[in-house]
């Protein structure tokens, strides 16, 4: 029977079980560890799910702890000298890029990242893909009927008198979806204009959240006409219950995540931390996410594509440009907070 303690931001989850995939000596390494701390972006049920399965397969114990991606690279490098955790696990890649740049990542060539196709994972090896999320807009029905507006279908039309109050994101500075949907705009746009949009942006806002999945929920629950967040999220809240969502994409072009997983450096029980690396781009592992209503297309080509994930195969995405949206990463929060005062 699997005993399991969870702790989201602050807590901690255990789980405990037995497997090994592909490991090789790490396995014998990992054995004796029977140990593992995690920091995941992922929705909740998933990191819970995935981490019972790994844990049932080898029999690490996993202490597990769900943040937005900005927190988690704000923890890692807090925790530089003394890191407390061994993988970060979910989230957009911009993120790992930026923990890259500051040396806080280990290099770790993992036996299956073999599979993975080179777009989706670092050249040197500092991180890799598991999943692809596109971004964008999520709209009430009821309310936008109630208001007699269409449903905005374009990062223009958010701007329009009628959603003046009325659309809620995450800030950029705590969340990977809103960093996403920043360096979407500024790709867009160029930086002096993508940042006026966003400024303009900011007049329209009700909130801006921590969480980045937070805009999808409170647009299904009536508390916003919009949201903007990623749209596996949207989709998974619908199938919840939320008959009320609606979603769209900007026609302009929308950004996208590589929701991505890395070794932390100089982080305790390395060697189970491989394994779980290991295991979280297998196609079984990959495929745990649809069966607690997470939608996002997957990197590797023997997993299953989510049927649900289908509907938005044909989004208009941009040349997203990861390496620079991870480089600049602090630099573009720092002048999104200053256009925004």
């Amino acid at each position: 029977m699997l005993k399991k303690r969870l702790v989201a931001l602050g807590l901690s989850a255990i789980l405990v079980l037995g497997m090994l995939v592909g490991c090789g000596d790490n396995e014998k390494q990992a054995e004796e560890t029977k140990r593992l701390t995690i920091y995941s972006g992922l929705m909740q049920d998933h990191m819970i799910k995935a981490v019972e399965e790994f844990e049932k397969e080898t029999g690490i114990e996993v202490d597990a702890v769900r943040m937005s991606s900005g927190e988690i690279l704000s923890r890692i490098k807090a925790e530089k000298e003394n890191p407390k955790a061994s993988v970060w696990f979910g989230g957009p890649a911009d993120g790992f890029i930026s923990a890259k740049e500051q040396g806080l990542l280990e290099k770790y060539e993992s036996p299956n990242a073999a599979k993975i196709p080179a777009e989706f994972k670092d050249a040197e090896d500092y991180w890799t893909g598991i999943y692809v999320g596109y971004l964008g807009l999520v709209g009430n029905e009821v309310l936008l009927k109630e208001k007699g507006v269409e449903m905005p279908q374009s990062w223009e039309e958010l701007l329009k008198p009628e959603f003046k109050g009325q659309i809620i994101m995450a800030n950029p500075g705590s969340s990977g979806t809103a960093y996403t949907a920043l360096a979407t705009v500024v790709q867009l746009m160029g930086e002096e204009k993508g940042l006026e949009y966003m400024a303009k942006l900011d007049k329209q806002m009700k909130t801006y959240t921590k969480s980045g999945t937070a805009p999808g929920r409170m647009a299904g629950q009536g508390e916003c006409m919009v949201g903007i967040t990623f749209l596996h999220d949207a989709i998974k809240y619908k199938e919840e219950g939320m008959k009320d969502i609606v979603i769209a994409a900007p026609k302009e072009g929308t950004g996208f995540e590589i929701g991505s997983v890395a070794l932390i450096k100089d982080g305790p029980d390395q060697e189970a931390a491989k394994m779980f690396i290991d295991w979280v781009l297998t196609k079984e592992a990959q495929n745990i996410g649809q069966t607690v209503g997470s939608y996002q297309f997957l990197t590797n080509p023997e997993a299953s594509t989510p049927e649900q994930a289908l509907t938005i195969k044909d989004t208009k995405l941009i040349d997203y440009n990861f390496k620079w949206a991870g480089e600049n990463r602090g630099e573009m929060v720092e002048k999104w907070n200053k256009a925004v005062k």
